[in-house]
């Protein structure tokens, strides 16, 4: 019987993922406001449902009290942060709202099931992040003085940077964190809301030449900084996201064709200069003929991939756990061995919405600086999920970062949270001064 209910629920899964990307396509058609109210209250729904359902089915599993107790904790946590945001921020964007709870969820899911202590420690850091992120709204969408601070943005991250560097813990080779006694933190993750802040600020103010080259300068001094760390995914996320906000900024693609050329240099230079980088290129180029040792995370994640199938094992019924550091970096693969090939393909297809929304809210923005904020944080966002799951599929070389809101990191977790209280503060004052306008 038990082995039914499993089964029932692994297709009852992929189809309520389905169903909340369909509706989350539908809701960005031009429609009315009662039936985005449905669109929104559906994908509410269906999350809780979701959780509800797999929930149940660890609970089969493992026969745990406490997996019952947290699972509600975790619902409750998810209802009292949406009704806050829109008791708070009427105008909140329910979109980004929804889709940050529903991959949350995801992450509290598969993390439980992976790790139940790494799972109640996600919970913890997700929990006091929205606390904080509740104020970020307000400040972002009543004070026009934040873009006056830029080179104080610019300055703080990379002493940030620079002390990780100095005193940092290294962790899988790369220097990345800071024991704080009581809790450990990755700055690079919070450095990145800075960086994306100090580049926008600066090109706020000017646009031309010399302005450019000292926010290369600076900018470029983070990067090396985290390059130095052998963060390297990172060093590539902040890059990427300064080339496009560059572009955004001047629409000059000289810019963007130069960054391009500098990255592709900065890659050759990278893979002579550090042994990780050659053993993780190796790894990718033919991880079959070293499956015993440098390509052993990366076949053991396409062995996950292939055997999950388009419908998935189901929870429990996969072996996730030979994938090495699969809670932090191979997330999606352990996602997709379980739930399937589908269940992936619409969770790519959330990320993907996400990442609209992040741009149409950029187009809404008539402010410079709110514009190529939002831009840059959505760069960040997307391209960070590309390095992931293109790791994790063999379509790049793995980078060592983390599959947003999902993966276990409770500073990448809490500094993602913070990234979109600043995008719903600036949607929401864009919102209020439209209509002020009368637009």
């Amino acid at each position: 019987m038990a082995n039914i209910i499993m089964a029932v629920i692994k297709y009852l899964s992929i189809l309520i993922v389905g169903g909340y990307t369909i509706v989350s396509f539908r809701a960005l058609k031009k429609t009315t406001k009662e039936q985005k109210r449905r669109f929104y209250f559906t994908q509410n729904l269906l999350m809780y449902l979701f959780m509800v359902i797999s929930f149940i089915t660890i609970y089969i599993n493992t026969m745990a009290d406490k997996v019952i107790i947290t699972g509600g904790l975790m619902i409750i946590y998810f209802i009292v942060t949406i009704n806050l945001y829109r008791l708070i921020y009427p105008k909140v964007n329910r979109m980004l709202l929804n889709n940050m709870c529903f991959l949350i969820s995801i992450g509290f899911v598969m993390l439980i099931r992976l790790s139940y202590t790494r799972a109640v420690k996600q919970f913890i850091f997700c929990v006091v992040a929205t606390t904080f992120s509740l104020v970020l709204p307000w400040i972002f969408g009543k004070t026009k003085t934040l873009r006056k601070f830029y080179y104080l943005y610019g300055l703080f991250g990379l002493a940030l940077l620079i002390l990780v560097y100095v005193i940092g813990e290294t962790t899988y080779g790369a220097i990345i964190s800071l024991d704080l006694g009581f809790i450990s933190i990755q700055p690079s993750e919070f450095v990145k809301i800075s960086f994306v802040l100090f580049i926008s600020g600066i090109l706020h103010k000017n646009k031309n030449f010399g302005t450019i080259v000292i926010s290369a300068v600076l900018g470029g001094a983070h990067v090396i900084v985290l390059v130095l760390s052998r963060d390297l995914g990172s060093a590539l996320i902040y890059f990427v996201a300064y080339v496009f906000i560059i572009y955004a900024a001047t629409g000059k693609t000289i810019y963007m064709l130069a960054g391009f050329a500098s990255a592709a240099l900065a890659s050759v230079a990278a893979y002579y200069l550090f042994s990780h980088v050659q053993v993780r290129v190796a790894a990718w180029y033919d991880p079959w003929s070293i499956i015993d040792g440098k390509g052993y995370q990366i076949t053991q994640s396409l062995f996950g991939i292939g055997m999950g199938g388009w419908f998935g094992m189901g929870l429990y019924k996969g072996e996730p756990a030979y994938i090495p550091v699969v809670e932090q970096d191979f997330m999606f693969s352990a996602i997709a061995e379980e739930f399937g090939g589908f269940f992936a393909i619409f969770l790519i297809m959330t990320y993907l919405n996400l990442f609209i929304v992040f741009i149409r809210v950029a187009f809404k923005c008539t402010d410079q600086f709110y514009k190529t904020t939002v831009f840059g944080l959505a760069v960040c966002l997307g391209f960070q999920v590309f390095l992931t799951i293109g790791g994790a599929i063999k379509l790049i070389p793995s980078t060592g970062v983390t599959l947003p809101l999902i993966s276990y990191g409770g500073s990448s977790v809490a500094a993602t949270i913070l990234i979109f209280a600043i995008v719903q503060g600036i949607y929401i004052n864009e919102v209020r001064e439209a209509k002020a306008n009368g637009k």
